[in-house]
């Protein structure tokens, strides 16, 4: 049986480990190797966009601007992301191509004297409730991917020390949990630090992407750094350069009373912009929030029809229900499958289906802990219950 036809395993592999960046990173890929390369052979966008792209001239440009952007302001991150393709035995370019994501076809896209770029078959999920309420206080998400990527994710647990300050931010340690796509730092998905930092990550898809500035994953990837709002916002600002895409970012602080709940819609620097476009909306007490994978204050062009209609479509799904009360009630709402093609929870069965619900995670801030399912969360038990530790 191929990677590609093996239905939804009951298993989430983690890995704890401590060192430097790179070898964190390199643990990562000698641990997950045989998973990473599994990904990189069944990848639709890097293996019939990404990689051809590459092959030319205006994507190897693109490529080497990104890369000497990321390397000015987090080298850390780069030696990290060695550290996964020296572990895993695979080419680094393939790893920074999918770190890249769409800013590569994106930006060449809209070169005067290009028009010929492939579809690409997007993620058209993730899913985020917010719940702030004296007796509930949840953030719980559903992370939907590729199909090719069910079965190609883990967690990591990881605590990073070097001898001297590291990046832009000066940061000499790190410690933080991460659900983790296959070859991937940690960051982009479900997350929480030592500092209290819990986050979720919806993708967004903005049409005007730029090549040399900060792709979305290093971004996050620092975002695992924060000790507090303030220091999250100017991550996700990112000043002197800004974001080359964008994303969705949900997120809290545990140990901040009142407790804090923010949505903050991320969008790229465009033009002589050198600075995240940012709108951060407070989820005050008593409130509850909705997001999905279209941006819904920030006004931008965006692109992926295909996208924004499956938002749209669950994003009407959760206004069906009456507003969350409780963590059950959330729950409900996240393996509603209803909806047709476009619906919360995706499974059906169907090892052909684009895209799927890989995993469900749901932080219960009050009890401090982190339930990752595997499966739907309306007929199954959590896969496992972490608990979330802070640094004393």
């Amino acid at each position: 049986m191929s990677a590609k036809n093996i239905p939804r395993r009951q298993a989430i592999p983690i890995l704890y480990t401590r060192g430097t960046h790179y070898d964190v990173g390199f643990d990562m890929g000698r641990t997950f190797g045989s998973i990473i390369k599994s990904f990189l052979q069944l990848s639709q966008p890097l293996n019939e966009v990404y990689l051809p792209l590459y092959a030319t001239e205006k994507g190897k440009t693109a490529y080497n601007d990104t890369l000497e952007c990321v390397k000015q302001s987090f080298p850390q991150y780069i030696r990290e992301l060695q550290g996964v393709a020296d572990g895993a035995q695979v080419e680094f370019h393939k790893l920074f191509l999918l770190h890249m994501d769409d800013i590569t076809p994106q930006s060449i896209k809209h070169l005067n004297d290009v028009t010929d770029i492939k579809d690409i078959k997007e993620p058209t999920g993730c899913s985020t409730i917010m719940l702030n309420t004296e007796d509930c206080k949840v953030l719980a998400h559903t992370e939907d991917a590729l199909t090719e990527t069910l079965n190609h994710y883990y967690f990591v647990v990881a605590h990073i020390k070097e001898d001297t300050p590291q990046g832009k931010y000066n940061v000499e340690e790190e410690r933080f949990m991460s659900l983790c796509y296959a070859g991937h730092l940690p960051g982009y998905t479900m997350s929480y630090n030592h500092h209290g930092l819990v986050f979720s990550i919806n993708t967004l898809s903005a049409e005007y992407l730029r090549s040399g500035k900060t792709p979305r994953h290093f971004i996050t990837r620092s975002l695992l750094s924060a000790d507090n709002f303030d220091m999250a916002h100017t991550i996700l600002k990112d000043c002197g350069v800004g974001a080359g895409d964008g994303c969705s970012i949900n997120m809290t602080f545990l140990n901040v009373e009142p407790q804090p709940f923010y949505n903050i819609e991320m969008a790229p620097a465009v033009g002589d912009k050198n600075a995240s476009e940012l709108d951060v909306r407070e989820i005050l007490p008593g409130e509850h929030s909705y997001h999905a994978n279209s941006y819904l204050r920030y006004k931008t062009a965006e692109a992926n029809e295909i996208m924004i209609d499956s938002s749209v479509s669950r994003m009407n799904t959760f206004n069906t229900y009456d507003p969350p009360k409780t963590k059950e009630d959330i729950i409900q709402m996240l393996g509603d499958c209803s909806g047709g093609e476009h619906c919360v929870f995706r499974e059906n069965n169907d090892l052909s289906q684009v895209v799927k619900t890989i995993a469900v995670g749901v932080f219960d801030l009050k009890a401090k802990t982190y339930a990752l399912y595997s499966d739907n969360p309306r007929s199954t038990e959590p896969h496992v219950t972490i608990p979330l530790f802070l640094k004393e």
